[in-house]
């Protein structure tokens, strides 16, 4: 969006999709994550499986980014700690609420997101623009090409969720509103904390995760919050293993180290329509994995998100 300043402003198209492809594949891991998370988790595992997740990873960003660990001032690990204490959140309420409700209303819900961020991007820009304005200027706004896209992205969602059938909102919807909510949160912090614009990112990421998994494993250590993480991992046999290892990496280490340098190389807004193809990959992996079936309308609901995301990344651009 014009209203950010980003070095990909003036980006060659070629650079851009070089930037632009991490992020989609961390969109197809994270689709495939819905299916994964609901094959090893259950209402008494959560928060088991989230200090699982996070800690085979920390140990591993740990040994690899010490130096840069070491470098960082004081007000980068604050800032780092606070987008750690947003990411336990997001985590949270992203697994609580696929134990509660259906993986057609998660992807349909969580995919709002992409309408969310630049929303609350231009909010804050004209916040900031106030004076701006009454200087003579005109607080900037979303590109109208930008919200069409949106638009044509999320009604292909629709189609798409509503092909595998739409149930009855629960508990389980609002958790997931509340995490695209928590996300749209996440990226504008990542691109306006002034204190980690200038460190890098493994040793951001180090110390975002590593303050989630604390907060998991106080959770964890609290009564009634469910099994503790070792009985969980005792109980685990080579598919469990395997699913664990998937959204260790794959959709954790990988995908959150892809969102943080993406996202200083290009907007908010465009990292987050990226992110919004999700739900097409999670009924990719639901077709291929999980023998899930989609009708016409699903199929027609996939090609216009990818239609729309390709469009409002130009727009973006």
């Amino acid at each position: 969006m014009s209203s950010i300043a980003v070095p990909s402003a003036g980006l060659a198209p070629r650079r851009a999709w070089l930037t632009d492809l991490p992020v989609l594949l961390v969109a197809v891991v994270w689709g495939a994550s819905y299916l994964a998370a609901k094959d090893i988790t259950t209402a008494h595992t959560v928060t088991a499986v989230l200090v699982l997740r996070f800690g085979l990873v920390v140990p591993v960003l740990v040994a690899a980014g010490w130096r840069g660990l070491r470098a960082l001032t004081a007000a980068q690990w604050r800032g780092a700690g606070l987008l750690g204490l947003v990411l336990s959140g997001i985590f949270l309420l992203e697994t609580y609420g696929v134990v509660h409700t259906s993986a057609t209303n998660a992807g349909l819900i969580i995919s709002l997101t992409m309408i969310f961020t630049p929303l609350a991007e231009a909010a804050v820009t004209r916040h900031r623009a106030l004076g701006f304005a009454r200087a003579g200027g005109t607080p900037t706004r979303p590109p109208r090409a930008f919200l069409a896209a949106a638009a044509l992205s999320v009604a292909g969602v629709v189609l798409l969720t509503q092909g595998g059938g739409f149930t009855a909102p629960s508990a389980g919807d609002l958790l997931m509103l509340l995490a695209a909510l928590a996300r749209t949160a996440h990226v504008l912090f990542m691109a306006r904390v002034k204190a980690v614009q200038d460190a890098d990112s493994l040793s951001l990421t180090t110390v975002q995760l590593g303050g989630a998994v604390a907060v998991f494993a106080v959770l964890a250590a609290a009564p009634g919050t469910g099994d503790a993480p070792w009985t969980v991992a005792a109980g685990f046999g080579v598919r469990e293993w395997s699913g664990l290892l998937f959204l260790s990496v794959f959709c954790t280490l990988f995908a959150f180290f892809v969102q943080m340098w993406a996202v200083r190389r290009t907007s908010p807004s465009r990292v987050s329509l990226l992110l919004g193809t999700e739900p097409l990959w999670a009924a990719a992996a639901g077709i291929a994995l999980g023998g899930e079936r989609l009708g016409a309308l699903g199929l027609l609901g996939g090609v216009l998100v990818l239609v729309g995301t390709s469009w409002g990344r130009r727009a973006a651009a």
